[in-house]
């Protein structure tokens, strides 16, 4: 076997290198999802064939994969004791509100009593007044602001108790 000189080496490497090159630029090709005639989802780095019913070029960035930004944890508190927020521009206590439920990263829905009736009526059907801010978790609710009763609302509704 003849000796391994360095120019043989480099030129290795330098091979090595393109072909670590030519194979990243094959992984970010296009990627195609369609429908065929039967109603199957197929998908696929070669375009669809023509008898496709549903066809779409898909984006994104190659061998990058979408995570959802929300826990579990989360999520399941959102859906089994969904956050309203009823508030207006009332000043610092509803300023105070909302920033307690931000900084804690607590997805809610705001309603603003003052814009429409109806939000109005509900919320005096919901506590006797149409006085803001008033929180409501799941099936529990509390006029006023204050941060540790508000902790401790979603705090027994599984929230989490600081955003990540």
């Amino acid at each position: 076997m003849p000796p391994v000189s360095y120019w043989n080496i480099t030129m290795i490497r330098i091979a090595l290198g393109l072909l670590l090159l030519v194979v990243g630029a094959a992984q970010a090709g296009e990627l195609y999802r369609w429908v065929d005639e039967r109603g199957v989802v197929s998908y696929s780095d070669r375009p669809p064939p023509a008898t496709a019913a549903k066809s779409q070029k898909l984006k994104g960035k190659a061998n990058v994969v979408e995570v959802d930004k929300e826990s579990y944890e989360l999520k399941q508190a959102k859906n089994l004791s969904p956050v309203s927020l009823y508030v207006t521009a009332c000043g610092q206590i509803c300023d105070q509100a909302t920033d307690f439920l931000k900084q804690r990263g607590i997805p809610y829905t705001t309603k603003d009593p003052a814009k429409e009736l109806e939000i109005a009526l509900e919320l005096k059907k919901l506590t006797g007044a149409v006085d803001v801010p008033v929180i409501v978790v799941g099936g529990s609710h509390f006029k006023g602001f204050d941060a540790a009763t508000w902790g401790r609302l979603l705090d027994a509704a599984n929230y989490p108790k600081s955003a990540k």
